[in-house]
């Protein structure tokens, strides 16, 4: 019998009212993992509730003291990474050395909001009047709620919530309904570490049911999702002028220039395309490669992927685990049937393998061409489209030519290229030399037009879990008129 598992709120481990739960299965084994609480409205209003609160007596902990119990989180994150890692490939499937990089992330990320404890800067700045001191300083939103994705199901959770703990607000946390034990986990962690009850609140179940409550509840301040844009929009919609922060995927371009180092930047794209199975919001999923490379590049690429080995995450010999779900599996072969319809050339995959588990080739495409969907629309399955160009300035139009703008890349010996890429690319991140994948967490990560409305990370993670108050101090002893003519 499948264990089951409970929901957190208010400091307690609980059962849904609704009393119903939902099975989650090993992708690459499709063994049963756990039955998991199917949550429902009432469920996210006595989180609301908790969170509520516990706000006054955790917003007014000092920032410092909050900061000692993230630097305990992070210690055990440190301390149960290879567990952790492990959950992470039996329920999503990475293979496990992506896996350890995921909890890393985390435990980077707690590290720096750890830190923040002890900053957490507003500013000063000079008055137009005698005696009169100005400053801003920085205040929690309130309640939050988070609504995070499967594919990174340890990272991205601390990438929210380290950042909405420190600035001193309570939290409302909506997992993937694709990776709940992995929440699950991280919570006990939490919880561990001494996090007062009420403080974070964990609510399992459909997205359609929690995630959209969540969003429209008001007396919840702040939304942060990552995922898919069309739901994205949904929450936006939802949450009205409630402040809502959106990261939401991208189709991301790799240039390759004919002076470009290929081997380094085959192995960019090996990386950036197959890499997560390409179930990754800064997957490499297009390819723009210079005509005068293109045989010669498509030649090193294939061989390449000829070498990616398929299979269970948790064999040290697998290169690529299998995809999350049967949707995802069903969704990369209509993708690719479409390539083959639109015209492209097929190189290499193009269909499922026969072997239990949700698996998908590593499928490559060429003589693509910007009108063609699989060059267009996120697919988050492990297919890249190769496209050729004949100078940087049409290769940056192709890139340019989508409504993402998350990661881009270019891969390039002349240093006049790479700063023209980084002018001229339309995103969020620009790599050089390097594939559009790994967000270091100290610096701003987030993308422009259909990716997103907000930048994750370093001191702009401060930003999007605080507000500022202007604070006027004026010692002058009479009352002072700013702006208003004096005679």
């Amino acid at each position: 019998m499948a264990q089951a598992y409970k929901m957190y709120i208010n400091g307690q481990w609980i059962e849904s009212g609704s009393g119903e739960t939902f099975t989650k299965i090993n992708p690459a084994t499709l063994e049963t993992i756990g039955e998991f609480q199917k949550g429902r409205e009432m469920d996210v209003e006595a989180a609301v509730n908790a969170a509520e609160d516990s706000f006054k007596s955790w917003s007014e902990t000092p920032a410092p003291k909050r900061g000692e119990i993230l630097f305990k989180i992070g210690q055990l994150l440190q301390q149960n990474k290879e567990e952790l890692a492990k959950v992470i490939t039996q329920e999503m499937g990475k293979v496990l050395v992506e896996a350890r990089g995921d909890v890393q992330e985390a435990i980077d990320m707690t590290f720096l909001m750890a830190g923040e404890g002890r900053r957490l800067f507003g500013k000063t700045t000079p008055s137009e009047l005698k005696d009169k001191f100005a400053m801003a300083v920085r205040r929690p939103l309130g309640i939050v709620g988070l609504i995070t994705p499967w594919n990174f199901p340890i990272a991205i959770p601390a990438w929210k919530i380290m950042p909405a703990l420190i600035c001193g607000n309570t939290i409302v946390f909506k997992p993937s309904s694709d990776t709940p034990l992995c929440a699950i986990k991280f919570v006990e962690i939490l919880e561990k570490a001494g996090i007062p009850k009420g403080v974070v609140n964990l609510v399992t179940g459909p997205g359609e049911v929690i995630g959209l409550h969540t969003a429209r509840h008001k007396k919840i301040r702040a939304i942060s999702f990552t995922g898919h844009r069309d739901t994205g929009l949904e929450i936006l919609r939802a949450g009205g002028v409630k402040r809502t922060s959106l990261e939401l995927g991208g189709k991301n371009p790799i240039i390759v220039m004919d002076d470009a180092d290929l081997s380094l930047a085959v192995d960019g794209v090996i990386w950036g395309g197959y890499g997560t199975t390409g179930q990754r919001c800064t997957a490499a999923s297009r390819v723009i490669v210079h005509e005068n490379i293109k045989n010669e590049f498509e030649k090193m690429l294939i061989e390449r992927i000829k070498k990616l080995r398929i299979g269970d995450g948790l064999d040290p010999s697998t290169d690529m685990g299998p995809l999350v779900n049967k949707a995802a599996q069903e969704k990369s072969k209509t993708y690719s049937d479409l390539g083959l319809k639109e015209g492209a050339k097929l190189l290499i995959g193009g269909k499922a393998p026969n072997m239990k588990g949700f698996f998908f080739e590593p499928t490559l495409f060429t003589n693509c061409n910007i009108d063609m969907r699989i060059a267009k629309e996120e697919i988050f399955g492990p297919i890249v489209s190769l496209i050729s160009a004949k100078n940087l300035k049409e290769a940056i139009e192709i890139a340019n030519s989508v409504e993402y703008g998350l990661s881009s890349s270019i891969y390039t010996k002349n240093i006049s290229n790479a700063f023209k890429a980084i002018e001229k690319l339309e995103a969020g991140l620009t790599y050089i030399n390097a594939s559009t994948i790994g967000a270091e967490v100290h610096l701003p990560f987030g993308g422009i037009k259909h990716s997103g409305t907000t930048r994750e990370g370093g001191w702009t993670a401060i930003e999007e879990f605080s507000e500022l108050k202007t604070v006027y101090f004026d010692y002058s002893g009479k009352l002072q008129k700013a702006q208003i003519d004096v005679d």
